[in-house]
């Protein structure tokens, strides 16, 4: 089984994971979704997230942008990670698990990003 965390604005991917509203938790086996639930972040702070989807067993991480920071913590951890992913939440997952979506290494320069997530 596979545990995917997409950081989300409801049911889209957000632009930057840090600030995003929740996260869309998705289940997978063999490549289908068995399991999905909705999580509110839990508050943003530096490090803090990373953990926190850590503990809950989490596999891969998409988003549309995301700090370099957090991109070095989920390495540690084994955690993969997708960056530059648009649109809705679950697509993005069935796009991965199909092998169709691929990382854009867009990383977010803390505060600094006006315009930059996602490009």
């Amino acid at each position: 089984m596979i545990k995917i965390a997409v950081a989300s604005e409801n049911v889209k991917v957000a632009e930057h994971f840090g600030h995003c509203i929740n996260f869309n938790i998705f289940e997978a086996e063999n490549n289908q979704i068995i399991k999905s639930e909705s999580i509110a972040n839990p508050g943003h702070r530096p490090g803090f997230l990373p953990n926190f989807l850590n503990d809950m067993g989490v596999n891969v991480v998409i988003s549309g942008g995301m700090g370099g920071g957090a991109i070095e913590i989920f390495n540690e951890k084994g955690i993969e990670v997708i960056t530059g992913a648009t649109g809705e939440a679950k697509a993005a997952t069935v796009a991965y698990l199909k092998g169709t979506l691929k990382s854009t290494g867009a990383v977010c320069h803390e505060h600094q990003h006006h315009g930059e997530c996602g490009h």
